[in-house]
């Protein structure tokens, strides 16, 4: 029985499921953030259950600002929220999400997880080449942690469409920020592959047709259980699953 080699090369990023960032009365809250929570808890179940690293991904700044973007420095001035500064009970992770002893924490300050941090060198270290990305927000963290994931060659970066939201739904369908990831974007419920030429192909194309394909029968994607799949097709999707070529 041939062994099912993902679980040892395949990361889970969890990426600023923090309370500022999340709980509706933050200062810097996603508006779509409270309602992934549970499929973000189950993504993690089941990449534990299959053996994938789990790596969260967390901004802490400094209360004062200094490591914070030019644009968000003025909520770090006297009398303002000062969002995700370190120790703070904003910069906790959201109630139900617990890091645990075999998993693995970055911290960042920019959108992209891999900008100005160890977290390439150390999925290197580990054997990982494929990346499931989680989280908030769309056009931002995980727009931008996806591109730099393709810059870097990962074979495959999977998106769990439900365990990622935006500041309104809206703008996590937006055709733009869509295209931004590539051509494979539609309305599977749960999941989203992205193979890593289709990712490339992004970056030279400024308007193209948005492509979605799913897979039927229950065939597995990215190395994710069958349970994760949409059972139903609208006539709009693609009948065979994507490949590398």
């Amino acid at each position: 029985m041939a062994v099912d080699q993902t679980r040892n090369t395949t990361a889970l990023l969890v990426i600023d499921m923090q309370n500022d960032f999340i709980l509706p009365d933050a200062s810097v809250s996603v508006d779509g953030g409270l309602a992934i929570v549970p499929n973000v808890i189950e993504a993690v179940e089941i990449a534990r259950r299959r053996g994938f690293l789990v790596i969260w991904v967390v901004r802490e700044h400094d209360p004062l600002g200094r490591d914070v973007e030019l644009f968000r420095r003025h909520l770090y001035a006297d009398g303002k929220p000062k969002p995700t500064s370190k120790g703070s009970k904003g910069a906790e992770l959201v109630d139900g999400l617990v890091i645990k002893q075999q998993d693995y924490k970055v911290i960042k300050t920019r959108f992209s997880a891999f900008f100005a941090t160890h977290l390439h060198s150390f999925l290197q270290g580990a054997g990982i080449d494929s990346l499931v990305v989680v989280g908030v927000q769309t056009p931002n963290c995980i727009r931008q942690t996806v591109f730099d994931a393709v810059a870097l060659d990962y074979k495959s970066v999977t998106v769990i469409i439900d365990a990622t939201a935006a500041a309104t739904p809206d703008v996590h369908a937006d055709l733009e920020v869509a295209s931004s990831f590539g051509p494979q974007w539609g309305q599977l419920k749960l999941l989203l592959f992205m193979s890593r030429r289709r990712l490339e192909r992004a970056y030279s194309q400024v308007l193209y047709k948005v492509l979605v394909a799913a897979y039927k029968n229950h065939k597995v994607v990215a190395g994710l259980p069958n349970r994760w799949h949409h059972d139903h097709h609208p006539k709009d999707l693609a009948t065979t699953p994507p490949r590398d070529r």
